[in-house]
């Protein structure tokens, strides 16, 4: 791809993106020599981060299966990245074809792959918005297509909100999705946080505070404030592969560095 071609699609070579750093950590191919080197110096920084990456990825799985369990066949992947293996679809899908999947990102390349990856998939879309301006996806034809908000939908925010800093206030984009959604909706939630972390998190934190999207970590306290308005559900705010794991703990939970929950609107 020449770069007027990356220029006319919006790329960003100069700079890491944190989708294109999450795929090669998780091992994918979509990215690009800034994100390798920039992830592999996290990684210099923090060994575990491809073990981070993974836990996550597995709370997700959980999570999708107990929205399904519960009735849910609607879902909207806030900052949903690339569409790797065991993505939203996939565990949905495997449950039951039918259920509605809407990704969103505003990363061209996660765009431009999901369209190929969802192209014979006719209940699992890509929508090419801001998430941090919640009536450009809700309003987005797309979306208005694909789901019924008049419905219960599980919104899923996996290792998103702590892109948001305080100043850009993640507490009223939150309840702007959570006033949208009818009641019996549902949203799954994961973030960096500070709690019984490492010097090595702390180390990759602050490479993040130099890049184009600095990290937020937060406490559970904190979390539990942005999610004003939804009841918590059991386990309550844990460390990632505490939520309802369905294999065996890791001997620290704490060195997954997030806090998961899913909680439910009434």
């Amino acid at each position: 791809m020449s770069e007027d071609e990356y220029a006319r699609r919006g790329i960003d070579l100069d700079k890491p993106n944190p989708a294109r750093v999450y795929d090669y950590i998780l091992g994918g191919r979509l990215n690009y020599a800034v994100d390798r080197m920039f992830a592999d110096q996290v990684l210099a920084a923090q060994p575990n981060a491809r073990e981070r990456a993974q836990l996550n990825r597995q709370w997700l799985r959980r999570a999708i299966r107990f929205g399904m369990d519960h009735g849910i066949r609607q879902f909207l992947d806030i900052g949903s990245g690339m569409p790797t293996v065991g993505h939203v679809h996939e565990v949905a899908h495997a449950i039951d074809p039918t259920a509605r999947v809407v990704y969103v990102d505003n990363e061209p390349v996660a765009v431009a792959h999901s369209e190929i990856v969802l192209e014979d998939n006719e209940n699992a879309v890509m929508v090419h918005a801001d998430a941090e301006f919640p009536d450009d996806v809700l309003e987005h034809e797309t979306t208005e297509m694909m789901l019924d908000l008049d419905q219960p939908v599980m919104v899923v925010m996996a290792l998103f909100v702590h892109f948001i800093p305080d100043e850009r206030d993640p507490a009223r984009l939150i309840s702007a999705y959570r006033d949208a959604l009818a009641p019996g909706s549902y949203l799954a939630m994961s973030s960096a946080t500070p709690e019984q972390q490492s010097d090595g998190t702390a180390r990759a934190v602050a490479m993040y505070q130099k890049s184009a999207n600095p990290v937020t970590p937060r406490t559970a306290d904190e979390l539990r404030a942005l999610v004003d308005g939804f009841e918590i559900l059991d386990p309550g705010i844990v460390f990632i592969p505490e939520w309802r794991p369905d294999e065996a703990l890791p001997a620290n939970p704490a060195e997954c560095g997030g806090l998961a929950l899913v909680a439910r609107k009434n």
